[in-house]
């Protein structure tokens, strides 16, 4: 079958400016060390059901049953609840946020059946208390729930949500003044902005920001390409919350990303980020041939094209970049799934410089 032509060009426009790099708050790619969810979970009873509970035969279910019967007083054996369908036991779970909270606060509680209940619709959860994964407090009650069930979702009924069911049993600070090492704060930068120039712009722009408020001017040091230590200045020691909402205020240039690509099959999303690039090579798929790059460009002749790249102005070299051929393929109208073939198989000779991640 005859290939068809396509001639693809791009060209720079000289009325066209390059956009201005946009400047992003720290605090949109930044957390505080220290700072981390708490989960809470729990083993509980869900009583008031429709016959949809695990049932008698369920041991495990009606000896929970038995005991919290014993603790009120009244007393049962196995055998006097071998029709009790009406109690399902439960997996219970909540969140404190990074942030913190106290003693008397309040949280959502999740909860899923464990057993043989059919649903937990109607259900209502007897006082049950949570702890946290930390071995030195998992015996002790950091929070107690009850209160009635509601499905979130239909088709879902073994599992439900009980809107600020959690009442917290003691305080959960949020930590982020390392007063042990010097009173200091330490910035995780986010896996996607992680880098060695990223780290240490940062540090540069924390130092310029607040270097006249110190005797000295490496107030910020980057250890890590997602790590930078700040000392808190003398004057902040009794307010370091005043300094951190400074230090997460600061803004730095649009911070350098890792070139990644990643595709998903399933429903054709394509996400290019950072610069990617291409080596020059020669793309043959179905009726389609590409040039991407190279001295010698194929003749525009009735069964070859070519991809004449754009063209940097500074440097009068000629970069080739993945979201150029990809612009360019959807010019031509290329099916999606064509042009993921395209670009996994640049990913496997070797040809696309960039981190490749394929989800779906």
């Amino acid at each position: 079958m005859q290939r068809l032509v396509f001639l693809l060009t791009l060209s720079i426009l000289a009325s066209i400016t390059s956009p201005a790099h946009a400047r992003v708050r720290l605090e949109n790619i930044c957390t505080i060390y220290g700072q981390k969810e708490v989960k809470l979970t729990g083993m509980g009873l869900v009583v008031g059901l429709q016959g949809t509970g695990d049932g008698g035969r369920n041991l495990p279910a009606m000896r929970a049953l038995q005991a919290a019967l014993q603790r009120m007083n009244a007393p049962a054996t196995i055998d006097d609840l071998q029709n009790a369908k009406n109690v399902a036991m439960v997996m219970v779970e909540a969140t404190v946020p990074p942030t913190g909270l106290r003693k008397g606060q309040r949280l959502d509680a999740y909860v899923s059946s464990v057993m043989g209940a059919k649903s937990l619709r109607g259900g209502r959860l007897l006082v049950t208390p949570l702890t946290s994964t930390d071995p030195r407090t998992q015996d002790v009650a950091m929070a107690l729930v009850s209160g009635p069930l509601f499905i979130e979702e239909a088709g879902q009924e073994t599992t439900a949500k009980i809107p600020n069911g959690v009442v917290l049993e003691h305080n959960f600070p949020g930590l982020f003044d390392d007063t042990a090492n010097g009173h200091r704060v330490t910035l995780l930068l986010d896996a996607a902005h992680s880098s060695f120039h990223s780290a240490n712009e940062i540090a540069r722009a924390i130092n310029t920001e607040f270097g006249f408020e110190v005797r000295y001017s490496q107030l910020a040091k980057a250890s890590g390409p997602g790590v930078v230590q700040v000392h808190i200045p003398q004057q902040y020691h009794d307010d370091p919350v005043q300094f951190i909402a400074l230090l997460l205020a600061i803004s730095i240039e649009n911070p350098h990303t890792q070139a990644r690509v990643v595709v998903n099959a399933k429903t054709g999303v394509i996400i290019v980020t950072g610069e990617v690039e291409i080596s020059p090579v020669v793309i043959a798929h179905k009726n389609l041939t590409v040039q991407v790059g190279g001295a010698n460009p194929l003749p525009v002749g009735p069964t070859s094209g070519r991809f004449v790249p754009l063209v940097d102005d500074t440097t009068n070299a000629s970069p080739q970049r993945l979201d150029d051929l990809i612009q360019a393929l959807n010019q031509l109208r290329v099916p999606t799934d064509d042009v993921i073939a395209i670009i996994r198989e640049l990913h496997r000779t070797g040809k696309l410089h960039a981190v490749y991640q394929e989800n779906g």
